[in-house]
């Protein structure tokens, strides 16, 4: 349709992840269970680190900071979807589209950031013990945090100043369960394959960097044990393999969404419930379970919250 003679777009049409009703009842129970864990779970790790003094290192103070960027990015997107599970008419309006893709990149790109500083994290720990606390100190910590908040507001307003002022007109149709750039950019009437290029530089190349990036880091890390201290390469491993889960958790579906050419997109709705309903809450799972201080903190605050209990 002819931008100049078509009506201007006000709201976009979902068709997600449904199907007939008993089905889309099965999914709202699920998601809501999902979403709710999720939001307990991160924010139980964020109420631990800071209240047991026993966790006041450096990658505790990161691992609750990723808590918040999980809880934040899975709550722009699926209490949403868990709405229009029973909703006859499952929409969202103009602005309201913009606002959950600003969001999404915003705590995205953070999130990205914060685990490459993560990362950085682990090497000083595993590689260089000796000065781990004066290297990664208070200073650096909170300048790494408000840099993760700085890079992710760059990245999502780069990409969020080219797309707010897109005329939308005649189809109205996402065929997903949320908007995001690559479908809303779709429904422009205009042609936007300069667009296209810039989104998949900014959002699918910088993630598959990032990624390799972090990958190469971590091999570093190993030979570096290796070679020095042979007998610690169990215990590194052991500690990286968290860290390796959750960065190939987030990257893997980023890389796949973004960085794949736009002529030839087939979005993968699955994928989409991956990258933000389900990684959100798999992060905490991952960290705790293999992190016995976690633990042994979480099974604290559990004996206080009874004893507590008892004695009123």
């Amino acid at each position: 349709m002819d931008y100049e003679n078509g009506s201007s777009v006000t709201e976009f049409i979902l068709v997600g992840f449904y199907g007939d009703w008993h089905l889309q009842i099965f999914f709202f129970v699920t998601f809501s269970l999902i979403y709710g864990a999720t939001v307990v779970g991160n924010s139980l790790i964020i109420a631990i680190v800071a209240a047991n003094s026993t966790l006041r290192s450096p990658m505790y103070f990161l691992l609750a900071n990723l808590s918040l960027l999980d809880m934040g990015f899975s709550t722009v997107t699926t209490p949403k979807m868990i709405r229009d599970l029973l909703a006859e008419h499952k929409s969202i309006s103009l602005w309201g589209c913009m606002a959950q893709m600003f969001f999404m990149h915003l705590f995205g790109g953070a999130e990205m950031t914060l685990l490459i500083v993560m990362a950085f994290d682990r090497y000083v720990a595993i590689c260089k013990p000796l000065h781990y606390r004066t290297i990664m100190s208070h200073r650096l910590l909170h300048a790494s945090v408000l840099l993760s908040w700085t890079i992710g507001f760059i990245h999502t307003m780069s990409q969020m100043v080219l797309i707010v002022n897109l005329p939308f007109c005649g189809h109205n149709i996402v065929n997903n369960i949320f908007c995001d750039l690559p479908l809303v950019i779709k429904l422009a009437c205009i042609e936007t394959n300069t667009l296209e290029l810039f989104v998949i530089a900014d959002s699918g190349l910088l993630s598959f960097i990032c990624f390799i990036l972090l990958l190469l880091s971590y091999i570093v890390i190993l030979v570096t044990v290796k070679r020095k201290s042979p007998g610690r390469l169990s215990k590194a491993l052991s500690t990286l393999s968290a860290h390796i889960m959750v960065v190939t958790l987030f990257f893997g579906p980023c890389i796949f969404i973004y960085a794949w050419p736009f002529g030839s997109f087939a979005r993968s709705k699955m994928l989409a419930l991956l990258y933000t309903a389900i990684t959100p809450l798999l992060n905490p799972i991952i960290y705790t379970l293999r992190n016995q201080e976690m633990k042994k903190a979480m099974r604290k605050l559990w004996f206080k919250q009874v004893n507590f209990v008892e004695n009123l």
